[in-house]
C-alpha cells in the first residue's frame, strides 16, 4: 500500500497503538515506562497534525523531567536501516527520513528534550548519555 491511503492507515494504526499502550500500561506499576516513541512518532504525521498530536500525547502519556532525543543524520539513519533490514517500510527512504528528522528536531527543541548526537560510534554515544544522566542526578 502506498500514497495518501497508506499514510492515513499508518496514522490510524499509530493512534490505536498509543491508546492500547496507555490502557495496558498506565494503571500498572513499573519502575520505567518508555513512551517517547509515541511523542516523536508524531513526526511521521503530516504537518501541522504532527505538532497537534505531539502536544496531545505529551499531555496523555507519561513524560519525564528529562527526555533524551538521539539525533542521527538521515544519511546515517538510511545506512543503518539498510544494514538491518531486507525490506523497507514506506517511511524508510532518504527523502522521508530528512522530512521526519526536521519535524522531530523542531518538536524536540520545544520541550524538555536533551538532544544527543547519535551519529557517532555506539560507545561514544553511550558515554554522552552517561554524562547527561550523571549531570542530572
Amino acid at each position: 500500500m502506498k500514497g495518501k491511503g497508506a499514510h492515513l492507515a499508518s496514522a490510524f494504526f499509530y493512534m490505536l497503538d498509543v491508546i492500547r499502550s496507555i490502557l495496558v500500561y498506565s494503571w500498572q506499576k513499573y519502575d520505567f515506562i518508555i513512551f517517547v516513541r509515541y511523542l516523536m512518532g508524531t513526526a511521521y504525521l503530516p504537518s501541522p497534525f504532527h505538532t497537534i498530536a505531539y502536544y496531545f500525547f505529551a499531555l496523555t502519556v507519561p513524560t519525564s523531567e528529562f527526555m533524551l532525543f538521539l539525533d542521527v543524520s538521515p544519511e546515517e539513519d538510511d545506512r543503518r536501516i539498510r544494514r538491518a533490514r531486507t525490506q523497507l517500510e514506506m517511511f524508510e527512504n532518504l527523502e522521508e527520513l530528512r522530512r521526519t528528522r526536521l519535524k522531530a528536531l523542531s518538536l524536540a527543541s520545544t520541550g524538555k528534550w536533551i538532544i544527543i548526537d547519535a551519529g557517532k560510534p555506539e560507545s561514544e554515544v553511550e558515554k554522552d548519555i552517561e554524562k547527561v544522566l550523571q549531570s542530572l542526578f
